[in-house]
C-alpha cells in the first residue's frame, strides 16, 4: 500500500483469485503522475500473478470515481518534455490495462471526468451507479481527450466520442453511458453495485483462467499499435497545453 496526501493511495487485496485495486486522492480521486505510475506497475505485476484470475478496479469513498489527472500538475507544465510526460501517465495506464492478461472489472460509484472516463473505457466490463455521470471537458481549456480517445471510441464509437467531447460542459448520465456501451449495468445504490461487482468477479474467477486470458486477447484485437499511438497523442496534448489559449484558460485557476 502507498499513501500520503500529495501522492494519493493505492491498495491491492487478493482473495480467492480476485485482485481488488483501490486508488484514492483527496482531490476527488484525481491522479498525480506518481499515482498513475504506481497503478501502471501494479497492473503489470498482477498480469504476471498466477494466483490472480480477475481484477476489480475501484476508487475510495462514496462520491467521485475519478476527476482525471492532477490539475495542479497540469497548471505547472511549462515545456514540451514535461507536457508529453504528464499526458503519458494515462497512456501508460491504459496500455497496462489493455495488455494485462487478466480481465478487469470497473466499479464506478460516482462522477467521472477526463482521464477517469478513459480509465473506465479501458476496463473490460464496467458496473456503475446512477450517480456515475461522465464528462470530457478538455476542449474548454484548449486541449482535447486525445490520449484516452482510442479507448473511449472503442467502447462508444466515433459518434459517442464526438458527442461527449464537443458537448464539453455537459454531464452525461449513467444511463447515457450504458446506452452507448461504456457501462454494462447501472444500479440504484452503491450497496447493489458492490454486491453485483463481487458476484460477477466470483463467477468469472470460477472459470478456466486460460479461457479468460484468451478472451482478453480477443477483446483487444486490433489495438496492437496503441503503445506508440497513445504516446503520440500525449505529445499532441503536450504541445496544446503550452498554447496561449490554454495558458490563458489555466491562469484563471492559478492561486
Amino acid at each position: 500500500m502507498t499513501t500520503n496526501r500529495t501522492d494519493g493511495s493505492l491498495y491491492t487485496s487478493i482473495v480467492h483469485k480476485i485482485a481488488t485495486i483501490e486508488f484514492g486522492h483527496p482531490a476527488s480521486n484525481s491522479f498525480p503522475s506518481v499515482l498513475l505510475d504506481r497503478l501502471t506497475k501494479e497492473l503489470q505485476k498482477l498480469s504476471e500473478n498466477e494466483n490472480v484470475s480477475i481484477i476489480i478496479l475501484k476508487s475510495e469513498g462514496e462520491k467521485a470515481f475519478c476527476a482525471g489527472a492532477s490539475f495542479d500538475e497540469l497548471i505547472a507544465i511549462d515545456n514540451l518534455e514535461d507536457g508529453k510526460k504528464f499526458f503519458s501517465g494515462f497512456a501508460n495506464v491504459i496500455n497496462a490495462m489493455r495488455t494485462c492478461s487478466k480481465l478487469i472489472i470497473g466499479s464506478i460509484q460516482g462522477k467521472t471526468v477526463g482521464g477517469g472516463v478513459g480509465l473506465a473505457a479501458a476496463c473490460d466490463y464496467v458496473l456503475a451507479t446512477e450517480a456515475a455521470s461522465i464528462k470530457l471537458s478538455e476542449l474548454t481549456i484548449g486541449i482535447g481527450p486525445f490520449v484516452i480517445a482510442p479507448a473511449v471510441e472503442r467502447k462508444i464509437g466515433v459518434a459517442g466520442l464526438a458527442e461527449l467531447s464537443l458537448d464539453a460542459t455537459a454531464w452525461k448520465n449513467a444511463y447515457w453511458a450504458k446506452e452507448k456501451g461504456l457501462f454494462a449495468s447501472v444500479f440504484e445504490t452503491q450497496e447493489a453495485l458492490k454486491k453485483e461487482t463481487q458476484n460477477l468477479a466470483d463467477k468469472l474467477a470460477s472459470y478456466n483462467p486460460d479461457a479468460l486470458a484468451e478472451l482478453k486477447k480477443t477483446l483487444w484485437k486490433g489495438t496492437e499499435n496503441w503503445n506508440s499511438l497513445l504516446i503520440e497523442r500525449a505529445e499532441v496534448s503536450g504541445k496544446l497545453v503550452l498554447s496561449e489559449f490554454t495558458k490563458k484558460a489555466l491562469s484563471k485557476f492559478k492561486k
